[in-house]
């Protein structure tokens, strides 16, 4: 009797019975009627349970779940259910979605015809990496008289991870193979150098470089041939990522740490698919989950291991162990992405010796982020003195960010000074720019 469930029908029934038999007690004649009728509701209830509890598998039902969950993304869940009964069915699916999501009121309802089966979806946006635990599947099936319910459960207890955002990494891919920037559009960038990396000998076509021409093998052919070259390969690019305080700050869900982290995934993506070698790191107080610089076939899965469940310490980030750690694991000249929030000069300045001791040996790119919030007061028009001085803070905090962004591009640090949810798109873009120009 457990999975007997008593439906709205039966409770209007019976308080339509009730109705009849206060009616009757003034009108005597009535209460031929109200027996009748409590006779009728109590053979329809009988039926009813009868009709669904007459087959021991009546219903089948499987959730379909992802092998992982993509963070900050929306990510489908999909149910199988089928009807096994001889007649028409209404259903109502609720699923023990888990607590992160804070769903109290979560169901799906569904008329599934005789003999069939229906495939259905719903959405759900994680927004903190981890482990997710599915509850039970419970299907709750009931006939055309709606009287009862009966409860079906299925798949207990079902763990899936969330990793860091991977379900729009092929977008990602297809900009980065037409080497296109996907904000700025399609750009003309002016080579710096020149690349070394030999392709193949080709024909000359009037507007070659005259000094690519391959003397020997137009000697050989008797028509000018030039080299081809390529962007270098097997460069090695390094993430940093830091987990201190200044990366807990939230937008739009998500913290600043976990921006970084699908970055991260996402510039990964596209450096394996230029050849070059994608590594990580993260720190605050101390240095941790380290993947060395590689382009095997596994290593975006090694750096999805490494972020998957990173979480920020509230620490002071420590930039002097940052420089030590440099310095000891990546020895030759490499890019080193650097995912970091700075608010204010003075807390540039303090690292500024670390930042320039890494920049001496290594191309250095630090990514800090806009204020939204800050962004949204400068774009309002006041109407009031306290919307003014909010006004004009924001437009002076707005300003100290300029001047770090001099600061650093003083001692040749570049940067990439973007709102969190466009830094995919400008890491990737920063990316191929430095590639583009021949930097790396």
């Amino acid at each position: 009797m457990k999975n007997v469930f008593l439906n709205n029908r039966f409770f209007f029934a019976l308080f339509g019975v009730g109705i009849c038999y206060v009616l009757a007690f003034f009108f005597p004649i009535l209460m031929g009627v109200a027996h009748g009728f409590l006779i009728v509701v109590f053979l329809a209830i009988f039926v009813d349970y009868l009709l669904l509890f007459r087959e021991k598998n009546a219903v089948q039902a499987q959730r379909i779940l992802p092998e992982k969950l993509s963070n900050g993304d929306q990510n489908s869940i999909k149910v199988d259910l089928k009807n096994n009964y001889p007649f028409q069915i209404k259903t109502v699916t609720i699923d023990e979605i888990p607590f992160q999501f804070q769903k109290r009121d979560f169901f799906i309802e569904r008329s599934i015809e005789a003999k069939k089966n229906v495939l259905f979806e719903y959405v759900l946006e994680p927004k903190e990496r981890g482990e997710y635990s599915f509850g039970n599947l419970n299907i709750f099936a009931q006939t055309s008289l709606g009287f009862v319910s009966r409860r079906f459960t299925f798949q207990k207890d079902e763990l899936v991870p969330s990793y860091p955002s991977f379900i729009h990494l092929r977008k990602y891919e297809l900009m980065a193979l037409q080497n296109e920037f996907l904000l700025g559009g399609i750009k003309k960038i002016r080579k710096l150098g020149h690349t070394m990396e030999f392709e193949q000998i080709k024909d000359y076509i009037p507007g070659d470089d005259v000094r690519t021409i391959n003397w020997k093998a137009t000697s050989k052919r008797n028509q000018l041939m030039v080299n081809q070259f390529q962007d270098e390969k097997s460069q090695r690019i390094f993430m940093l990522i830091d987990k201190g305080r200044t990366m807990q700050m939230p937008f739009n869900g998500l913290s600043l740490l976990d921006y970084s982290i699908n970055a991260t995934m996402a510039l990964s993506h596209i450096i394996l698919k230029k050849n070059d070698r994608a590594g990580m790191m993260t720190f605050s107080k101390k240095a941790e989950n380290k993947v060395a610089a590689d382009n095997k076939s596994g290593q975006l899965k090694k750096i999805s291991q490494a972020l998957y469940n990173i979480q920020t310490n509230f620490f002071e980030s420590d930039f002097s162990r940052l420089y030590q750690e440099v310095r000891l694991h990546i020895g030759q000249r490499s890019l080193i992405v650097l995912f970091t929030n700075f608010e204010t000069l003075d807390a540039v300045n303090r690292q500024m010796k670390y930042l320039r001791g890494i920049a001496k040996n290594h191309l250095l790119v630090v990514i800090f982020f806009k204020n939204a919030e800050l962004q949204s007061l400068m774009n309002t028009n006041p109407e009031n003195i306290q919307a003014v001085y909010d006004e004009i803070i924001a437009e002076k905090l707005e300003y100290e960010k300029k001047l770090i962004i001099q600061q650093l591009r003083k001692y040749g640090i570049y940067t990439v000074y973007t709102l969190p949810e466009n830094l995919n798109l400008e890491v990737i873009n920063k990316y191929l720019e430095l590639k583009a120009r021949g930097i790396l």
